[in-house]
């Protein structure tokens, strides 16, 4: 039996907790200085208490189907985020649904600001990139009662469920692989400091540790691109000249590594093995092909709509943490000096 959304309050449920109009509920919300001020006071105390949420589709009944998810997304340049999007897409609209998608920048209010506009337009159900909310997002997402499917992480706990993988163990998997095939001294290349980056960090610092290894951060807090990895793969290569591995927090600073290596002459992976994260296509397509961890990002955006029509039709929650999981690979091309 499917079931329906929790019915929400309603100007009029406010209008009748204060004792007013809807009306002036209506007016105070639009342009609160024309409210006088204790009124305006206690309006805004009970949309807080009743966790009140604007509807801009008033032509929809309270308890229907808009047949859409809204998608948040931190960046809509990078193509980890668009192939995981595809694999929303497809799969939303084999069932009929529509996604809409709102960029927020890993920006926590933005992102605030983006889930009321989708819950104001009645989203069935929300697809939440990061883990890390404010406390007036969780207090949305409950008023709302929609299905919330958390992306990219599997390590931390979830708010109502997760589809990704374990960054941390993956890192520390292939660091482990780098160190196996001889590499002592391997140097971690991040940017921005969100928490799939950090994770990210302590696997490579759980591997080296355990070998015996001194793990090294070079850090920016640039936004991610090949012009970085460049920057920071020139700096290791002027300050660290021993160095003989380095492990990007993903493919494009690992790109932008290898580039810088190409224009100094230093061989790839000869005198320096260089890994990626997530095996974009552009990683896949050099030569030499570069290390890498595999993440399954279509995947993730088909399972992630899967649970949600799943749970949208009735089910319960069967799994709060799903790992899809990675693989680790070297390259199948490498170059032969």
């Amino acid at each position: 039996m499917r079931r329906d959304k929790p019915k929400r309050a309603s100007l009029q449920t406010i209008a009748n907790h204060v004792g007013t109009t809807r009306m002036t509920v209506s007016r105070c919300l639009r342009d609160p200085q024309t409210v006088s001020e204790g009124l305006r006071g206690r309006i805004l105390s009970a949309v807080e208490e009743l966790n009140y949420l604007p509807n801009r589709a008033p032509q929809q009944l309270a308890l229907a189907r808009s047949q859409s998810i809204g998608v948040l997304v931190p960046s809509v340049t990078n193509q980890v985020f668009a192939d995981v999007l595809a694999g929303i897409i497809d799969t939303a609209e084999s069932a009929d649904y529509r996604a809409i998608i709102a960029h927020y920048g890993y920006d926590p209010k933005q992102e605030e600001r983006n889930v009321a506009a989708l819950l104001s337009y009645n989203a069935d159900a929300l697809i939440l990139s990061d883990r890390d909310h404010t406390t007036d997002t969780l207090r949305m997402i409950e008023a709302s009662g929609v299905p919330v499917i958390e992306l990219m992480d599997t390590r931390r706990p979830a708010l109502q469920q997760a589809v990704g993988y374990d960054n941390q163990k993956a890192a520390e998997d292939m660091v482990a692989a780098m160190i196996a095939e001889g590499r002592q001294h391997i140097v971690y290349l991040a940017l921005r400091l969100d928490e799939r980056t950090m994770q990210r960090e302590t696997g490579y610092r759980a591997a080296m540790e355990r070998h015996g290894l001194k793990p090294v951060t070079l850090s920016s807090t640039q936004k991610s691109s090949f012009t970085v990895g460049a920057t920071l793969m020139g700096e290791l290569l002027d300050t660290m000249p021993g160095t003989d591995g380095v492990f990007c927090t993903n493919d494009d600073v690992a790109v932008g590594a290898y580039f810088e290596c190409l224009s100094r002459r230093v061989q790839v992976p000869q005198m320096l093995r260089i890994s990626g994260f997530h095996g974009l296509d552009v990683s896949r397509a050099l030569y030499p092909t570069l290390a890498s961890v595999l993440t399954p990002r279509y995947q993730i955006g088909q399972r992630s709509v899967a649970e949600i029509l799943h749970r949208m039709e009735g089910a319960e929650i069967s799994e709060t943490l799903i790992d899809l999981g990675y693989e680790i690979t070297f390259g199948e091309r490498e170059y032969k000096a």
